[in-house]
């Protein structure tokens, strides 16, 4: 499938999805929020991809939404009265949300890998992901607040997960820069690299050793971790219990075992297509 904002490949079950705009700061316009997910999703589709890397090209990661992704739906709702639009336009948002929310959704670890500006949308994709690591010249910005709005795509619900709130509040507020140094000392990602060559030679043998995983307790594992941040210990734990049940009854741990014994790396089944 081609795309006019996303080079999308797949090596040894790894995925791979480039932003591939960069004359353009891989902006986000109307196009982007239908291939992003659409990209996501058959990837999972297949339940063969066990792992999947967003990265980007060129000097910045993106300078996030463009307006014409406004512009675009306003337009379209002219005609309507003040209820009416307000309608187009709530439901215009929640697809908008949906198309990052889908990040969350698959079944395998997404992991981002960012250089350069991660800006406003840009904040709003990499917060929904498992992973985050960056090159020293990143920086991450809220930039809603410098424009006269509040991020609205997911950044003000998922980063108070991932940061100290007071540092979300900060950002929030200020959309000032995050440079890499401190957004590593605070959490938002898990390492720091020279350079967009040396982070991609890093990320993408964290997502073959996660390739090399049974899919399936994968798959289960960012389920429960996802259920977890929004349910209490307690009620996870029972859950769990339950999932456990259904899910365990594979043969991912015989097969880990039986390879063991014989001196193999076990292999295991895909999951079933979706």
């Amino acid at each position: 499938m081609s795309y006019s904002r996303l080079n999308v490949s797949v090596d040894n079950k790894v995925g791979h999805i480039q932003l591939s705009v960069p004359d353009e700061y891989n902006r986000m316009p109307p196009a982007f929020w239908n291939e992003f997910p659409e990209a996501l999703m058959d990837l999972d589709s297949s339940g063969s991809v066990r792992a999947v890397v967003v990265s980007s090209t060129g000097k910045h990661f993106s300078s996030g939404l463009d307006t014409s992704s406004f512009g675009a739906a306003g337009a379209a709702n002219k005609n309507f009265d003040a209820g009416r639009k307000a309608e187009a336009a709530r439901r215009h948002l929640t697809g908008m949300q949906d198309a990052f929310s889908v990040i969350e959704q698959v079944r395998m670890p997404v992991i981002t890998a960012i250089q350069g500006g991660c800006i406003g949308g840009g904040v709003d994709m990499i917060a929904a992901s498992d992973m985050r690591y960056c090159t020293e010249d990143a920086f991450f910005c809220i930039q809603e607040i410098n424009i006269g709005m509040a991020a609205d795509v997911g950044t003000l619900q998922r980063l108070p997960k991932l940061i100290p709130e007071g540092m979300m509040r900060e950002l929030a507020y200020t959309g000032r820069r995050l440079f890499a140094d401190e957004a590593q000392s605070i959490g938002l990602v898990n390492r720091v690299f020279a350079d967009q060559e040396a982070m991609m030679n890093a990320v993408m043998g964290i997502a073959a050793e996660i390739a090399t995983k049974s899919p399936l307790a994968q798959a289960s594992t960012k389920h429960l971790l996802h259920y977890g941040k929004e349910h209490s210990i307690a009620d996870t734990l029972d859950y769990q219990t339950v999932w456990m049940a259904a899910l365990s009854q594979g043969p991912e741990i015989a097969k880990y075992f039986a390879a063991k014994q014989e001196g193999k790396e076990p292999e295991y089944d895909d999951l079933p297509p979706r």
